[in-house]
């Protein structure tokens, strides 16, 4: 009765994950048409919101106005710079570490005085990091463009298929800010795209194991990242798991072992993939209880069918109700819930590992 009471909490859970997850795969959808880049904070990686232009496609981007050379900086604006050169200064020089000043920028001085920032970010530039001033002005108007043509082409865009998607927007960041621009500023764009193509050949092989698809997925990850392959598998190990066992042609491989290899088969990729034996412990146990949970529906779900041959219409709900209290317990109303609004939990296909 435990073991049914955590699958119903567990069941419960997984729904609002499923509905998350679609309403999180859309709103991904809007962020890579809009503005791709995602702005990440350089120092941590974590996405924060980008900033919107307000200024008209091909508006230009100078370096007039602001604060007079050699005047004296109001407190606010020195305080400013002094934060602009400690965070960015080290690596001002990386068209990356430019474009999340920028991003920062633009956020802040839009709320300040949205009729005139681009004059006040400009001003902010050139008294942090006047020798890099025009420079900067150049990669915040090829931003302005970049925003124009993705707002003039959404529609187009979201017409497109994946890759082809993929391959229009690369070509705009290139001609906009050049190759090597493009490459560092949208550096981990370009590594999940390379991580998704080498799954997506992983999926595609007709021969082979689980254990030689994972040591194909490691030498791509290896040849991604290189010398930083172990700080990104320990920064994403859980991510880069998924990836791995939700491929169709994995869960096949593994649906079709005996249950004592398929978790021999699991241990290793876990293991392959940086976890230690205490994490490979717990994972452990849960796939035992997911392995138990699953069984207690697949029994569930062949009495429920054996009913409903015997039984229709409101002569059916009595017996529905005496089988889910027998295996769900207290926790049969949501099942009821579930099966009323016409989501069955265990008819949904079982990914080993995973769920």
């Amino acid at each position: 009765m435990t073991a049914s009471r955590s699958m119903d909490k567990r069941g419960r859970r997984r729904i609002a994950i499923a509905a998350a997850g679609v309403a999180a795969v859309a709103v991904a959808l809007v962020v890579l048409i809009v503005r791709p880049w995602g702005a990440r904070d350089a120092a941590t990686g974590a996405v924060t919101s980008g900033a919107r232009t307000g200024a008209p496609a091909g508006a230009s981007v100078g370096l007039r106005g602001g604060a007079r050379a050699g005047a004296p900086l109001p407190a606010d604006l020195a305080e400013l710079v002094a934060f602009l050169r400690g965070k960015y200064g080290k690596h001002i020089a990386s068209a990356y570490v430019q474009i999340q000043m920028i991003e920062k920028l633009m956020r802040h001085f839009q709320e300040k005085n949205p009729a005139g920032w681009q004059a006040d970010l400009l001003a902010a530039v050139r008294a942090a990091f006047p020798e890099r001033a025009d420079e900067i002005a150049a990669i915040l108007q090829h931003r302005l463009d970049y925003e124009a043509w993705l707002d003039s082409n959404r529609d187009r865009l979201k017409g497109l298929g994946e890759r082809e998607r993929r391959d229009a927007l690369w070509e705009e960041r290139k001609r906009l800010f050049g190759e090597q621009a493009a490459d560092e500023i949208w550096s981990s764009d370009r590594k999940n795209r390379a991580i998704a193509d080498g799954l997506a050949e992983i999926d595609a092989r007709r021969d082979g194991t689980v254990g030689d698809r994972l040591a194909q997925y490691k030498e791509a990850i290896l040849e991604t990242h290189q010398e930083n392959a172990d700080a990104y598998l320990q920064n994403h190990r859980q991510e880069a798991l998924s990836r791995f066992l939700t491929l169709e042609s994995v869960q096949r491989e593994l649906a079709a072992l005996p249950p004592e290899q398929r978790s021999a088969a699991l241990r290793d990729v876990r293991k392959g993939l940086g976890l230690d034996e205490a994490a490979l412990g717990r994972w452990d146990t849960l796939d035992r209880e997911r392995d138990g949970r699953w069984e207690v529906g697949r029994k569930y779900m062949a009495e429920r069918a054996a009913l409903a041959k015997q039984y229709t219409g409101d002569a059916l709900e009595p017996h529905l109700q005496e089988l889910r209290a027998r295996y769900f317990g207290a926790e049969a109303g949501t099942i009821a819930d579930e099966e009323a609004s016409g989501f069955f939990r265990f008819e949904q296909p079982r990914k080993y590992g995973v769920n």
